[in-house]
């Protein structure tokens, strides 16, 4: 098939399911989803210890935190066995970061090194750990130490010679996207690293859009407020058989002016948000958002026009849980 034609048959399809009252079809994707472990559970952890000062973090609280949280959600009695029973010795483990924004508001260096630690209790060779995102030069920005192919652990971008996109085109309801081999062919299995922000056109970025960092053309789905694009490009196999944890940065939160980064808007949540059930994870950070912007007196987001609802989309594919009622939110 064509790629005009498939994109015609998508169009057709999503104006014969406006007609039928459905906003968005079902992806063909989603259909063929299993239910994600542990649906509709978070884990929140939150420290003011976490940091030292304005914006120096405590790596050891931040452990701790991270600790706390996984023998928590996992309901093992330690952190070693909470991280064994979700990754294995051999394994190749991704960690999916976010450093599009630069230091100021990207996935923290500490937490991506509390995580690191927690695999290698678990007997994850930590040459089979690589912390990846869009490009070398936002990882090192970032404040990550790039390790293209030396000993320990590795670190990345999609566009180093050793990675790159996928020839092929691979569908998931109305996206057709190229995906980062670092997810495709160095992965095993993933941890989604996410920071939580306000975004000016999806509304929040999280979770779910934190694999936009993932596809060589994210730029072509944030219309309509990144609806239904976010959802359906998560319910991709490539992604939904990978990913085993999400572990969401709120240490900082930039609650409104994302998704770069605007100081002046910034809130130290001392956050962290675990789960594996992406969808309520960003539902709860959306929550989040919206409270700090309520208490610095911002309006809400669906009152700028911008509410994410891309994530009833996601819950209406069914793989997680959007409604604070189907939630269980729990603190560690």
């Amino acid at each position: 098939m064509t790629l005009d034609r498939r994109r015609f048959l998508q169009k057709f399809l999503a104006a014969a399911s406006v007609l039928a009252g459905s906003r968005f079809p079902l992806p063909a994707t989603a259909q063929r989803l299993t239910p994600v472990p542990n649906r509709g559970r978070v884990v929140a952890v939150k420290d003011a210890r976490v940091f030292r000062g304005p914006e120096e973090l405590a790596g050891e609280v931040v452990k701790e935190m991270l600790n706390r949280g996984l023998v928590k959600f996992t309901g093992q009695p330690d952190p070693v066995s909470a991280w064994a029973s979700l990754f294995r010795a051999g394994e190749r483990v991704g960690l999916k970061v976010n450093c599009i924004a630069g230091r100021g508001i990207s996935t923290s260096v500490e937490l991506t090194e509390a995580i690191v630690a927690g695999l290698m209790s678990a007997g994850v060779q930590p040459e089979n750990i690589i912390i990846w995102d869009r490009t070398n030069r936002e990882l090192a920005r970032a404040g990550f130490r790039l390790n293209r192919n030396g000993r320990g652990v590795r670190c990345f971008g999609t566009d180093d010679e050793l990675a790159g996109y996928e020839n092929e085109l691979a569908y998931a309801g109305q996206v057709g996207s190229c995906f980062s081999r670092l997810l495709t062919q160095f992965c095993d299995a993933l941890i989604n690293v996410p920071v939580l922000k306000d975004h000016d056109l999806a509304g929040v970025t999280a979770a779910l859009k934190n694999y936009y960092g993932a596809i060589h053309n994210p730029n072509r789905y944030h219309d309509n407020h990144g609806d239904p694009f976010i959802a359906d490009l998560n319910t991709s196999p490539l992604i939904r058989k990978k990913e085993r944890l999400v572990v969401c940065d709120a240490l900082r939160v930039q609650y409104h002016g994302g998704p770069s980064y605007k100081p002046q808007w910034l809130w130290n949540c001392h956050g962290l948000l675990i789960g594996q059930d992406p969808v309520a994870v960003d539902s709860i950070g959306y929550n989040w958002i919206e409270e700090a912007r309520r208490q610095n007196g911002l309006p809400a987001l669906a009152e700028e026009k911008r509410e994410p609802t891309w994530l009833w989309t996601a819950a209406r594919y069914g793989f997680g849980a959007a409604d604070r009622r189907a939630i269980q939110l729990l603190e560690a």
